[in-house]
Order: C-alpha cells, then structure tokens, then sequence
C-alpha cells in the first residue's frame, strides 16, 4: 500500500509538470490543449466525488454525519484562495498580461512576491493533495486510483498556469523548471505523511472523503467551469463537453474495474 500511495502521488503532481514543461517549449500547443484537459478535469473531479468519495464516505458514516464536513471541504478551499491568494484559474489573467505587457527580468519587490505566493501557495495545495491522496488508498484502491486520477487532470493545466506566471516575469527556463519541481515533491511529502498518520485517522476516514468531495467540487464547479466559460472558444465547446463526459466515464470505469 505504501508503494502504490507514493507512485500515485508522483503521478497525481510531479508528473503533471508536462503541462509546464509543455508551456515552455511548445507554448501554442500547451494553451491550445489546455482547455481540453480543464474540461476533462472537470469530469473528473465531478465523477470522483459523486461516484466513489461521497458514496465510500456514506457507507463508512450516516450522512447526517458525512454532509457538514462536504460543506467543510468547500469552504476550506474557498478561504485557501482567498485568503492565501491561491487561484486555480490556470493562467488565464496571466495570458491577458504577458500579451498586453512587455516582459521583463525579475526584480526584488512585487515580482518576488508574486513568485513566493504562486510557489507557496502551490507548496501547500500539493501537500493537502498528497494527504488526500494517501487517505483515499486507505479507504480503498479503488477510491485511491479515482482521486490520483482527479488530482493528475486538475493539476496539468494548474502547472501550465503557474509556469505562464513565472515566464511572464522573466525568469529563465531552468529557474522555472526547478521551481515548480521543488513545488511538486510537496506532494509526495504529503502522502508519506497522509500514510504513516493513516492508523490514528483511520476511524474518521468517512469524514476525510467527505472533506476530499467538497474540496474536488468547489474546484470543479468554481475555478474550472468559470474558466471553461471565461475562455470561450468558437466551435470547441462540443468537444469540451465530451471531454467532461470522458472525465466522468473515466472514473466510473474505474469503478467498474478496480478492485476495491
């Protein structure tokens, strides 16, 4: 269980640094999938927490118990970004502005706060994301493969947005690549820790599920699909609807297949 709680969390963030990596060297190609892949991230958490988080968690506890701590998990997420100015809005702002500022090399002030806040801010988004992941392989394999699932398609366009952030502030690609590397072993860390801590939240994993579900719903249905509207592109939306459809189909497949 171990082995496969810290693969599934290399998956679920290191491995979406693609999308940054895409960003760098082949950034038309990384904006134009990018929708795509938010489309099939909102599938995916959508299907994660109404098809294996929320059920697991009202089989493990009655739902007048398992209810408030969805609620939890959506406020939770909402004061993280509002208060720690996190933003999963993928680059979206971010775009507008390296095409309407010219670029510029980083600077003490504003750009390093700029660069602290996305970093630590990410830090800590893929550290609750590792915990969560190593929580849901406790529940069951099935439960952990549906999340890492969710977490890997939400996090691909998440790091093609923090690294637009980073290039648009001037800094070399090797600098970029570190960074956000560095950023991403915060996952790991967190489901090693999610692990060894697993016996004593055993008894209250129904309730962490239930936290997991409102923590994967408020991104899905207040960062993502605002930003699947925000950036409207003419004649795609079909084709972002059926990626929606696939994120959905995906993890009932999972489901279907996995053992639990």
């Amino acid at each position: 269980m171990f082995l496969q709680t810290l693969l599934a969390s290399f998956i679920g963030s290191v491995f979406a640094l693609i999308g940054g990596f895409l960003l760098v060297w082949r950034e038309s190609f990384a904006h134009r999938v990018s929708l795509t892949l938010v489309s099939f991230a909102v599938g995916s958490l959508l299907g994660a927490s109404f098809l294996e988080l929320i059920p697991e968690a009202i089989a493990g506890g009655d739902y007048e118990r398992i209810a408030p701590f969805i609620i939890i998990g959506i406020f939770a997420i909402f004061f993280f970004e509002k208060f720690l100015n996190v933003s999963h809005a993928h680059g979206a702002d971010e775009e507008e502005h390296r095409e309407n500022e010219p670029a510029h090399t980083p600077a003490h002030g504003r750009e390093q706060a700029i660069t602290g806040a996305v970093l630590f801010g990410d830090s800590i988004h893929n550290f609750i994301d590792g915990i969560l992941i190593a929580i849901s392989f406790a529940a069951s394999t099935e439960i952990g493969i549906a999340t890492t699932i969710a977490v890997f398609f939400h996090e691909v366009p998440q790091e093609i947005g923090d690294f637009g952030i980073l290039i648009h502030l001037g800094y070399a690609r090797s600098k970029i690549l570190l960074y956000n590397f560095l950023s991403a072993l915060a996952t790991p860390v967190g489901a090693v820790t999610g692990y060894f801590l697993s016996g004593r939240l055993e008894p209250h994993i129904p309730l962490f599920l239930a936290f997991a579900a409102g923590t994967f719903l408020y991104i899905a249905v207040a960062d993502l699909l605002p930003e699947l509207r925000h950036r409207h592109e003419s004649g795609n939306g079909i084709i972002h609807f059926a990626a929606m459809v696939l994120g959905v189909l995906v993890i009932a497949a999972v489901g279907m297949w996995v053992p639990e």
